[in-house]
């Protein structure tokens, strides 16, 4: 059984193959980590498997129908979220309205009702910041809740996109380096939070080059080299895989 599935997706830039013929199974509540060198491809398939591209050949699809070509708009309806390699907040806004941002889809008022300012407006959004203000709090940004953006370290904001995207109440959440730019220790409390993410009963896909995280919270982990599959196994297999070895692990990991 699959929540997400990619057959031979295959994307081309001109003549440069940035993604050529990668095949992958997603199994419902288990964290699937994507991996690289620089320039593999990881996040031009996350982008493939979001909507951002439209790929040149290969199919997607999600909770086994096929989603090839839909925009990430369609696709977070049907419960599918992400998170950015680099920063995607709004500094026009609070912390907490970054947050909310994610909630759109779920909201129940149109724009009728909101230009009349009826009761059921205040009511909604009042739920909306109290949703918005717990999911802070389970990413660890308790603190944060009354803050603008420009006033969170750098860490504190990656944690802000998580919760942005939870917001949207994904079955299925991709997340694109959450650990780059991090502290040694704010690394490792990823951990704890992808893990209480998965106990939400949100599957996760992990873009990542932190190999510590990839290897503690990861089911399986696929390989990219040069946009081409090189592996997919658990981690040990990955660990001990003499070709992932050599183009990307090093003999010293």
């Amino acid at each position: 059984m699959t929540i997400l599935a990619a057959r031979g997706l295959t994307k081309q830039f001109g003549g440069v193959h940035a993604v050529d013929g990668v095949s992958v199974e997603v199994a419902p509540g288990t964290v699937h980590a994507i991996i690289g060198p620089n320039g593999a491809g990881k996040t031009t398939l996350l982008n493939l498997l979001t909507g951002v591209y439209r790929p040149s050949a290969g199919e997607v699809s999600f909770d086994g129908q096929e989603v090839t070509g839909l925009l990430p708009h369609a696709l977070a309806a049907r419960g599918m979220a992400r998170t950015f390699q680099n920063l995607q907040v709004f500094f026009n806004m609070s912390a907490l309205e970054n947050v909310m941002v994610g909630r759109y889809l779920h909201e129940r008022c149109g724009w009728a009702a909101a230009a009349l300012r009826l009761p059921r407006i205040a009511r909604e959004e009042r739920a909306a910041r109290e949703e918005a203000a717990e999911l802070m709090r389970f990413v660890g940004l308790g603190d944060y809740v009354s803050r603008r953006p420009e006033a969170m370290p750098y860490g504190a904001l990656k944690r802000l996109e998580v919760a942005r995207a939870l917001a949207g109440r994904p079955r299925l959440v991709l997340l694109d380096e959450p650990a780059a730019g991090l502290n040694p220790t704010e690394a490792l409390a990823l951990d704890d939070l992808i893990r209480r993410i998965l106990g939400r009963g949100i599957t996760v896909v992990l873009v990542e080059h932190n190999m510590r995280l990839v290897m503690a919270v990861s089911d399986r982990i696929l390989v990219l080299d040069y946009g081409k599959p090189l592996a997919d196994g658990t981690p040990a297999e990955i660990r001990n895989d003499a070709r992932v070895i050599a183009a990307y692990l090093g003999v010293e990991a």
